[in-house]
């Protein structure tokens, strides 16, 4: 089957993407800027194009699958509705799948790609030869955001936004945690936790939902049902002990391990098999991932709303409590900014570091509405926390900057979802990270 993807280097398309590589269909794609993943995925057999696709790319496709965030005037959507191509969109894709097999969803504000990553190890362990579609990469599978098993079992990350997580039917479902977020589509926090109720119906009695029994949220969409409900929360016997094992530091990934705890006990899994796997893990990419720890310790993390770039940098002075912490932190898309304004200054002003450096707000193609684009920047931002330690430096002065004023022994910490990873391809004295820059 011949499959073309448009907007093939997003993180969960591109999992995707390499699970029908590895089935042994032919793969096609576009998207408007190149990457690490488009790179990767071209090296596996892929053919990729930068920009939009022209109408003899998408002719004699079998099936296009598109990004949520493809609008209908795509012009790879146009000529596939007009050469009469079957289309989908990715999580719909994926919802395919999810009828063919077993499926363990991991969803929620944050922590759903760790939690991902960590069950996918536990069942890897475990002998259950999972498939995996995960939104992160995984060092132990080779540094892929794809795993493809030959059991019944497929592991996802079940993403919330666009109501993605409505195509999908799981026979268990993990959920983290559940706040304010992806407004630009929500509006406000009763629409999201309607959804999540939703989501939560397309158990069976024989499903199960586990939960985090400390999530005020969560609490407010539970209510009598047909399926099974585990709970997990640090005040259970195992929280402990979990922390004791764990290479990656901070409460949150307690959190993570316990959800994956509830999962294996779901699927008859030891205990014993499930913390040894959970001391081999190493972390996933992005999520609080350590690059090199001479002459600086430098870190790159994918923290993109308050709540996850405070957790990340308590888990940084939790790690490193004695040494000087700097952040430098790229806002993720406009609306998320304007949203989140007032829950990003509160975050900033608590933050537990020395010096934090803002620079200019990652701008998501085809997800920003230019009336929110002209009222909030980082600059505004920075005034508002109103912090002597908190810095507002353009992303095209950033790496200078840092060369000239870093200091050897500084935790240097790399945060946000945008092309800010760059700078750590820029920054990182060791090793073969292939060097780009920053737009």
């Amino acid at each position: 089957m011949k499959i073309y993807f448009i907007g093939i280097g997003g993180i969960g398309v591109s999992a995707l993407a390499q699970y029908y590589l590895k089935k042994g269909h032919k793969v096609f794609g576009s998207d408007l800027v190149t990457s690490e993943i488009t790179d990767n995925l071209i090296k596996i057999g892929a053919k990729i194009k930068k920009g939009l696709p022209a109408e003899k790319d998408i002719k004699g496709m079998d099936l296009v699958i598109y990004s949520p965030a493809v609008k209908s005037e795509n012009p790879g959507r146009v000529f596939a509705k007009k050469l009469k191509i079957k289309t989908l969109s990715y999580p719909a894709a994926l919802g395919e799948l999810t009828k063919k097999h077993f499926t363990i969803a991991i969803s929620g504000t944050h922590g759903k790609s760790t939690t991902t990553a960590m069950a996918a190890l536990v069942l890897e362990k475990a002998g259950l030869d999972p498939t995996v579609i995960i939104g992160t990469k995984i060092k132990e599978f080779g540094d892929s955001n794809c795993r493809v098993g030959n059991s019944k079992y497929l592991l996802i990350e079940a993403d919330e936004h666009f109501a993605s997580f409505l195509n999908y039917w799981p026979n268990i479902i993990a959920l983290t945690n559940i706040e304010a977020d992806h407004l630009d589509f929500y509006k406000n926090l009763n629409n999201l936790l309607k959804t999540f109720k939703e989501y939560t119906s397309h158990l069976d009695k024989e499903g199960i939902l586990i939960i985090n029994e400390d999530d005020k949220n969560i609490k407010k969409i539970i209510n009598k049902s047909n399926f099974k409900i585990k709970r997990y929360g640090l005040r259970q016997k195992e929280a402990k002990e979990v922390k004791k094992v764990l290479q990656v530091p901070g409460e949150h990934n307690v959190y993570n391990a316990l959800a994956v705890l509830a999962i294996a006990r779901s699927l008859n899994i030891p205990d014993s098999t499930t913390f040894k796997a959970l001391s081999m893990f190493k972390g996933a990419w992005r999520r609080f991932e350590l690059i090199q720890e001479k002459p600086y310790i430098l870190i790159s993390d994918y923290g993109h709303n308050p709540t996850k770039m405070l957790s990340g940098l308590k888990a940084a002075r939790e790690k490193y409590p004695k040494s000087e912490i700097w952040c430098v932190y790229q806002p993720h898309q406009y609306q998320r900014t304007h949203y989140l304004f007032k829950e990003f200054v509160k975050a900033f002003k608590t933050a537990p570091t020395d010096k934090i450096i803002i620079t200019d707000i990652y701008d998501v193609a085809g997800r920003e509405e230019k009336n929110i684009k002209k009222n909030v920047n980082s600059e505004s931002l920075v005034k508002s926390i109103n912090k002597k330690n908190v810095i507002y430096i353009k992303n095209s002065d950033l790496l200078d900057y840092l060369k000239k004023n870093i200091k050897n022994d500084v935790v240097l910490i790399i945060m946000g979802a945008g092309d800010i990873y760059l700078l750590v391809d820029e920054l990182c004295l060791t090793g073969d990270r292939k060097r780009k820059k920053m737009n």
